[in-house]
């Protein structure tokens, strides 16, 4: 009789165990690659770069179709999506860019100020433990934009972009601290005479210890270390910005696959023998990195309560060695990094959670970066917080019913000569060279015809831009930097 009780009570408190496992807060997996374009992965089409985990997590969840950044360029995009504000809302607009790339002037970008809501914030309220590994780009550890004061428990990586051109630094940040890594001093920008270059100078470009390796072993470890309490892992992969930089292994896997040509540095960042091979073995690399924290997850018995999504922070760079009209990285768009057209700003995301997305889900829903705090904040119950986002929950969930709709995204970008963006529906409306010309007038595209951006179909819809005018008047607030104030709220 004793033998039966205990059995039963050990099938009883197994059996909470299950419930409460259940019924605990979701593990939040936030994977942003930088400068991955829209159609750079298999599960968007990409044909000639092989993402197989990545494609995996749209195959066993969701995809977006139309999802976008909220700026297209690194620090405005990282900053709006850690606050939920976009272009004409946000503290940080532009890369304003202090002190230099080498170690001696390392001084990173603008800091966020003290005391930002932001989702780490958030979900540290919600009783999260927090990470931020890989690029943080927000501030150096000694300012007010320290990741460990802005809602990050642990921070590694680097702080500051300038830095992150290269992926054999002399160190990384770990909570503040430096962490010497095993790798020379390597200045990325020093370009080879192309009637000169040899196997040793391309070599030099080459250190012992790979950046992405170390983001990935402290990603793993922090997972281990928190797998008995709700984690947020916010993981900004620097694959695949440039410089184009990869350990040897990777990159013989696609030698011999395409036709190169030596790459010199005549467009900045490290050069290369192989850019074409690099470029699509940096994107691979990144994604056994994901495939990796995948099966821990799973080893660990999380994968049931844990989401994943994965995106990026702005469409395919134009420089370094990157051949994005080869590659065909963002689709039938238009544009690359730093413009407004959808091939800035359209980005790839998908999001896995077995047992609450469905497998195998394609979804036309129009979501943004800002719209992730809100995302988030309903998926904890966090309180009601202030964003310009709207929370993309009952689309992950299958609740297509209760998904509220933006009436319009709206975009501000104050570099590559001032631009503006708005996306109504169907309809999308840019603005470029604001700050040479004031009286800058609207180009305007039908998506569902011309994804393309070829034909402006502005003459003959004045009542559209009367609407887009409106717009911009309602959400842009004057910046706190005069470089990035370009905005005339009156002109067409």
């Amino acid at each position: 009789m004793r033998s039966i009780f205990l059995l039963l009570s050990l099938i009883t408190l197994s059996n909470e165990l299950v419930q409460a496992q259940k019924s605990a807060k979701p593990n939040i997996i936030f994977i942003y690659a930088d400068d991955l374009g829209y159609a750079e992965l298999g599960c968007y089409g990409q044909k000639k770069i092989r993402t197989p985990n990545i494609d995996r997590i749209a195959r066993e969840g969701i995809r977006f179709t139309d999802y976008y950044t909220s700026t297209p360029v690194c620090a405005p995009s990282r900053c709006q999506l850690l606050t939920g504000t976009h272009g004409g809302h946000s503290y940080i607009r532009g890369n304003y860019e202090l002190g230099g790339f080498a170690d001696s002037t390392e001084r990173g970008q603008m800091p966020l100020p003290a005391n930002t809501v932001t989702i780490g914030t958030m979900l540290q309220k919600a009783g999260y433990t927090t990470a931020c590994i890989g690029k943080w780009g927000l501030g150096m550890g000694y300012s007010t934009g320290n990741p460990n004061q802005q809602g990050f428990n642990y921070f590694y990586g680097y702080y500051d972009q300038k830095q992150a051109h290269n992926y054999y630094p002399t160190h990384l940040w770990e909570n503040g601290k430096w962490d010497t890594l095993n790798n020379p001093v390597i200045d990325v920008h020093r370009r080879l005479d192309p009637q000169k270059a040899t196997d040793r100078d391309f070599s030099y470009y080459q250190g012992n210890e790979f950046a992405i390796d170390k983001m990935a072993e402290k990603a793993r470890r922090f997972i281990r270390e928190n797998r008995n309490t709700p984690f947020f892992l916010y993981l900004p992969f620097t694959i695949p910005h440039v410089s184009l930089q990869a350990p040897e292994e990777a990159v013989k896997e696609y030698l011999g696959k395409f036709e190169e040509k030596p790459y010199y540095g005549q467009q900045n960042y490290a050069s290369t023998p192989y850019p074409r091979a690099t470029y699509a073995a940096m994107i691979t690399y990144m994604d056994k990195k994901v495939g990796e924290v995948m099966a821990l997850v799973k080893e660990l018995g999380l994968d049931e309560n844990t989401l994943i999504i994965f995106t990026s922070d702005n469409g395919t760079t134009f420089n370094g060695g990157v051949d994005a009209q080869f590659f065909e990285s963002v689709g039938p768009f238009r544009g690359l990094k730093m413009d407004m057209y959808e091939g800035g700003i359209r980005m790839p995301m998908v999001a896995r959670w077995p047992g609450k997305i469905a497998p195998g889900k394609v979804t036309d829903h129009v979501a943004v970066h800002y719209d992730v705090m809100a995302t988030l904040a309903e998926l904890v119950k966090a309180g009601p917080l202030e964003t310009d986002g709207i929370s993309f929950l009952p689309t992950l969930l299958g609740q297509a019913g209760r998904q509220r709709k933006h009436e319009y995204l709206y975009f501000e970008y104050p570099e590559k000569g001032g631009q503006l963006a708005i996306r109504m529906g169907k309809w999308k409306g840019v603005k470029v060279n604001m700050k040479k010309n004031k009286e800058a007038s609207w180009e305007l595209y039908n998506l569902e015809e011309d994804k393309g951006e070829t034909t402006d179909l502005a003459a003959t819809h004045p009542d559209i831009l009367a609407r887009f005018d409106q717009i911009v008047r309602k959400e842009h607030r004057p910046s706190h930097v005069p470089v990035w104030e370009f905005v005339q709220t009156t002109s067409r």
